[in-house]
């Protein structure tokens, strides 16, 4: 197997007490010492390249059992993504000629560039979305594969994106708390009329800071990351635990990504590239909150990585970010771990066929 990146961890080994004695560096450096920062997308410059792989199939995802009440490991439906659009910052709304909302404090389009990339997946019999559908739940915490009979992650058949809500009402604060953050995402579910649990199932909520904030200290010296995703009933958030009254939501703290430059993935496959990091980033916290919707009780590492953290920002050989083409526009993405690569020692793909 070719050289994959394992969470960004920066030494090499042979044994699973150096994995963990390695991957702290990594984590910490990743500002995964967060406990609530699941799945964080490190910032590429505080990442080292070196590979850091155990024997065999030690390296691959398990699943955690569920978490949450009630207990869910994965997106078991066709996923479905909410945008949204947090503050007065945004400006005015528009749409373009491709239907995608516009807004006036948007200096570098992210927002109908997220929308085109979400619309796109499942269309074009894309196959980035198929590496993710080999997982599951329903099975014994720690198994590393799935039986067909298993609730398998769904495909997302005609696109992920199922709305956007530009919430302009008042300016999102400078740098957010998460529990700020998921109280914004409780606010859009009720916007949206899911006000059950049931009709939240496969749901996330994609809150988008606008440019100049940095929501949970995003992009300073005490956020060391790009986005992050979790789940409202996480008591370790800062600001703690969400209250919802329509079931335990996952959501993801998506910055201004492009506010930090080449360092959240500006040019990272593209010349020059200024939207790469947008798709790289989301794609990750997406293709993360499908296979553990409610962190951690889905599918993780020996060392608490999730799908995308292991396949974080490569470059070159098997597994390296490219473009993927969709009916709405060709879009850049990073691959995600796979169990069954590799006869089953696992390894980052970014193409697999749909389970």
């Amino acid at each position: 197997m070719a050289a994959a990146a394992l969470g960004g961890a920066g030494v090499v080994v042979a044994s699973p007490a150096q994995a963990l004695s390695g991957a702290t560096a990594s984590q910490a450096a990743a500002d995964q010492s967060h406990a609530y920062r699941h799945g964080a997308v490190p910032l590429l410059d505080a990442v080292q390249k070196s590979l850091a792989l155990l024997p065999g199939s030690l390296n691959n995802l398990r699943y955690g059992g569920g978490a949450g009440s009630p207990s869910l490991g994965v997106t078991t439906g066709a996923p479905k993504v909410y945008l949204v659009f947090w503050g007065s910052q945004w400006g005015t709304r528009g749409t373009n000629s491709s239907g995608n909302t516009t807004l006036s404090g948007d200096r570098v389009g992210m927002a109908p560039r997220l929308q085109a990339f979400l619309k796109g997946l499942g269309t074009r019999k894309e196959t980035w979305s198929g590496v993710m559908t080999q997982y599951c739940q329903g099975v014994s915490t720690g198994t590393q594969t799935c039986p067909s009979t298993a609730p398998h992650v769904g495909y997302p058949t005609g696109g992920a994106l199922a709305g956007v809500w530009a919430d302009t009402s008042s300016a999102a604060p400078s740098s957010a708390t998460g529990n700020q953050i998921g109280t914004e995402a409780v606010k859009a579910s009720r916007h949206f009329g899911h006000t059950t649990a049931a009709s939240n199932r496969n749901n996330q909520y994609v809150v988008v800071s606008p440019t100049r904030t940095t929501p949970d200290g995003f992009n300073t010296p005490t956020g060391q990351f790009c986005a992050w995703h979790d789940y409202t009933g996480d008591s370790s958030m800062s600001g703690g635990a969400v209250s919802s009254p329509y079931g335990q939501l996952a959501f993801t703290n998506l910055p201004y990504v492009t506010d930090a430059g080449s360092s959240c993935g500006q040019g990272f496959v593209n010349s020059p590239g200024t939207l790469d990091g947008v798709t790289i980033v989301e794609g990750h916290e997406y293709a993360e909150t499908i296979t553990d919707q409610n962190p951690a009780g889905g599918w993780t590492d020996l060392i608490g990585y999730e799908n995308g953290d292991k396949c974080a920002w490569i470059s070159s050989g098997q597994g390296a970010a490219q473009n993927i083409k969709l009916t709405t526009g060709t879009f850049p993405v990073q691959s995600t771990w796979a169990n069954d690569y590799n006869n089953g020692s696992g390894g980052c793909e970014i193409s697999h066929p749909v389970r």
